[in-house]
């Protein structure tokens, strides 16, 4: 089997990249920058449509699974950029197609739920609603994308991501940002973290959309862990972890006004459809988080 994976370089597409290379399958990853996995690699800009028909011409894949977006940390939400990628997935879906393609795996998040305060987010109950520009295009994306490949009988799959942390994280992310202060003995100011979410280690995430994108299934399906945890009990299980469960300082920063109480990922169908389970829990993905950090603060101050 051949899989094209767009954004392959990526936090998430690294990953994926791995599991499926690991799977067996023969990997064609697409990113602008490359990185030392053992595949093939074409570094290209999706935005550039002749790239997107060139690409699908020459590789011919038998599924796709699309990970390139805008996803630059704060201002992707409102990034104009977002309207040229549904643009852009589009293209490469139709190319994909034409070129022989039968599967194509989308990437979507999350925030196109309307969230229920008290309950998991269901993909086949959970109405949906538009937050910010980034949510909105990839909602739209699904749609048109849906609609393409139903109309040619080929599969079609939207992997909703929920909230992920692990190697390679923005250090301006939660996870990465306490456990960088904590690695350096500095103070890891939080809010409150009354705020429940769904926390899901990146490395099981990019199993899971190989495990997906492998397995053919269709429709809208979550990936996350399928359970929540408070934002504190997040931070507070880092500094526990780093031996100085002193330096987290809940309610230093103020809550966010508009917050979400709860988003939580039903899995269901992850685990029933597809067949895949996380590996890693809460605790051992943190302390690896953790492990990643401390190793990156200490080849800063050897260089």
């Amino acid at each position: 089997m051949r899989v094209l994976v767009t954004g392959a370089s990526g936090f998430v597409g690294r990953h994926a990249v791995s599991a499926l290379i690991g799977a067996g399958v023969e990997v064609h990853a697409v990113a602008r920058e490359t990185l030392p996995i053992d595949c093939a690699w074409h570094q290209l800009d999706l935005l550039d449509p002749d790239n997107s028909q060139r690409i699908a011409r020459e590789v011919k894949p038998d599924a796709v699974l699309h990970l390139a977006w805008c996803v630059d940390h704060g201002v992707f939400w409102t990034d104009p950029a977002n309207a040229n990628w549904v643009a852009a997935s589009l293209i490469l879906a139709r190319a994909a197609a034409e070129a022989g393609c039968t599967h194509f795996t989308g990437v979507g998040t999350c925030f196109e739920y309307n969230w229920p305060s008290t309950e998991d987010c269901n993909e086949r109950t959970t109405p949906l609603a538009g937050h910010t520009l980034y949510d909105i295009a990839k909602s739209s994306a699904r749609s048109v994308l849906d609609a393409l490949f139903a109309s040619q009988g080929l599969g079609f799959a939207w992997a909703r991501l929920f909230f992920l942390y692990g190697p390679d994280e923005d250090p301006r992310r939660l996870v990465a940002s306490v456990a960088r202060a904590l690695v350096r003995g500095e103070a890891a100011r939080c809010s409150q973290g009354l705020a429940v979410r769904d926390f899901m280690d990146v490395r099981d995430c990019g199993a899971a959309l190989a495990a997906i994108t492998l397995s053919g299934a269709t429709d809208t399906i979550n990936v996350g862990a399928g359970h929540g945890a408070r934002v504190a009990e997040v931070a507070s299980m880092l500094g526990q972890l780093a031996g100085r469960p002193d330096l987290i300082k809940l309610g230093a920063l103020p809550d966010r006004a508009d917050e979400p109480v709860r988003i939580v990922a039903d899995t269901t169908r992850l685990t029933t459809e597809v067949g895949f389970r996380p590996r890693f829990d809460l605790e051992s993905g943190l302390k690896d988080a953790l492990d990643y950090w401390r190793a990156e603060a200490k080849q800063t101050a050897s260089t």
